[in-house]
């Protein structure tokens, strides 16, 4: 074996051996991208392999030696997204950061003309000037701006307006755009303004019985038959982040092909918080839920669905098309969401459903301010976490979180400024968490949890820290208070956390767990607050 084998999840690097190449989506892209202005856009449900594909386009512009900048759209604050100049001012200041240019944006900047207009010449005049290279900006996670609608409209026209500038002004060929959105967000566009009917327009397909067979090799995996290829497919297709999960733990012995098979909609099955995601997902559109009720109780698939709803199952990943002929993507949602759509026909008024639905997300589930999970949610979660990790013997990893100084943010800018606060803080953490698997919750005041499954402390610790920071870049001020006779410097506001990690057994158990934690956070607190500790009762995977 060439390379460890890890859990997936994380983004496969370039010249990993688990990546599976999908002709022609690869060769496509490579080629696009050394064309002067050059627009190409991937599409796919998420875990369909856009951060492994986009890790390669990365290593193919390096290799033509091209400037690069990834903007991740998921890290925007908040208040970024509350205006269209805050937000161009945002986009332009970090790609002049990480092409290491200083940013000079006022000397650019002209609000009498508006920001579109600044930002092209921001552009034009100095960013594409001052480099010597093509520029390769790739925009991850466009479905962060669809949520909001007017930025997005005018946002989108900007990048279509850039690209149209590449097919006659020379210094714009010198811009490649390459946007990579997941399909779930459904937003209907201006087709003349959109960039998304231009350029290369690239959909990530599944895995074809080839591409799984050769992925279980290179796994180590004794499938010369295509009997247990075909087997795992008729379950899970050919859905890449369900394959990769079922041969890892075949693997690693903790589970046979016939042990999965069996238990896959089980509620502890390898797919569970992967299907829980999909089915919350479903219920916040009652349409939606009961269109798809429809499809996985179909015993010949043809149902009269409007164009809307066959997009959005489409975009979700949920069906397999053919004509006017919807199938369930495979067998395990056909299954699992057969057994967790429980509405009969007409037994539930899709009204009182939607309620019901609404209810339990946002009420019973999500914490109303911060919009993370509540602390009802995060106590039923790390109990069902425990017991997985327990049966899979797999670590399990917990963080406490805890603001540092937050009373003085409170007593000096107000309550509702806390509130605003604690939403930004949530975001924030959120936005470092990359698994659907794992859980954000606000546990208290101001206090935060996360439940990290098959997580070692060495990658909790390394989590931990990138929170830590990324609250620190929020610059959310703590005081501020001047008198005749003092002045208080500005601060801004920390956090501290405690971490633990274990393979859950009998030796212990999980209130052992959960105080080990707390007691980590509180000596990050004793030891100075702003900073990270890990638990030194359990800490496994962690190399001292």
């Amino acid at each position: 074996m060439q390379e460890n084998i890890t859990l997936p999840g994380d983004p496969l690097p370039f010249n990993s051996i688990f990546y599976i190449e999908r002709p022609s989506i690869e060769s496509d892209a490579y080629t696009e991208l050394v064309k002067p202005g050059s627009l190409i856009r991937i599409k796919a449900p998420r875990q369909m392999g856009k951060s492994s594909l986009m890790l390669q386009l990365i290593h193919q512009a390096q290799i033509h030696e091209y400037s690069v900048v990834t903007i991740d759209f998921k890290l925007v604050d908040t208040q970024t997204f509350l205006s269209l100049n805050n937000f161009l001012r945002w986009f332009c200041v970090n790609v002049a950061r990480q092409l290491s240019i200083a940013s000079h944006l006022d000397d650019y900047w002209d609000e009498e003309i508006g920001s579109k207009v600044s930002a092209l010449i921001y552009f034009e005049s100095y960013l594409l000037e001052q480099i010597k290279s093509p520029l390769v900006l790739i925009l991850n996670e466009v479905d962060y701006v669809f949520q909001h609608q007017q930025i997005a409209q005018d946002f989108l026209l900007l990048l279509r307006s850039w690209h149209e500038q590449g097919k006659q002004t020379p210094i714009w060929q010198k811009l490649r755009l390459v946007l990579f959105h997941s399909t779930e967000v459904y937003i209907p566009l201006n087709i003349n303004q959109s960039p998304f009917n231009v350029g290369l327009s690239l959909k990530l397909p599944e895995f074809t019985v080839e591409q799984v067979t050769e992925l279980a090799r290179r796994y180590e995996l004794d499938w010369c038959d295509s009997q247990a290829v075909e087997n795992l497919m008729y379950w899970v297709g050919g859905q890449p982040y369900l394959i990769h999960q079922a041969l890892y733990y075949i693997h690693q012995q903790k589970i046979s092909l016939t042990e999965l098979l069996n238990n896959s909609t089980h509620g502890q099955c390898i797919y569970s918080a992967y299907l829980r995601n999909l089915l919350n997902i479903l219920l916040q559109d009652a349409e939606l839920s009961q269109a798809y009720n429809q499809v996985v109780n179909s015993t010949n698939g043809n149902i009269n669905l409007s164009a809307n709803l066959v997009y959005k199952l489409d975009s979700l990943g949920l069906i397999k098309l053919s004509g006017y002929n919807y199938q369930p993507f495979c067998e395990l949602y056909r299954l699992f969401f057969q057994k967790s759509l429980l509405i009969e026909s007409n037994a539930i008024p899709w009204d009182k459903l939607k309620k019901e639905n609404e209810k339990l997300q946002l009420l019973v589930n999500i914490d109303q301010l911060t919009q993370v999970a509540n602390r009802k949610c995060f106590d039923e979660t790390l109990e069902i976490e425990w017991e997985r990790m327990t049966h899979i013997q797999e670590p399990l990893s917990l963080i406490l979180a805890d603001l540092d100084e937050f009373k003085l943010h409170n007593d000096t800018y107000g309550h509702q400024s806390g509130d605003d606060c604690l939403h930004q803080v949530a975001q924030a953490i959120s936005s470092v968490i990359k698994s659907p698997d794992h859980l954000v919750a606000r546990y208290g005041g101001e206090e935060f949890a996360l439940i990290l499954p098959q997580i070692h402390a060495g990658k909790a610790i390394l989590i931990a820290e990138e929170i830590r920071e990324t609250v620190k870049l929020l610059r959310i001020k703590i005081s501020e208070l001047t008198t005749k006779i003092q002045v208080t410097n500005t601060t801004s506001l920390t956090i501290s956390l405690g971490i633990a990690c274990i393979i859950p057994s009998g030796d212990f158990s999980l209130r052992e767990f959960f105080e080990a934690t707390d007691q980590a956070l509180y000596q990050a607190k004793k030891l100075g607050r702003d900073r990270s500790i890990l638990s030194s009762k359990f800490k496994f995977g962690y190399n001292e």
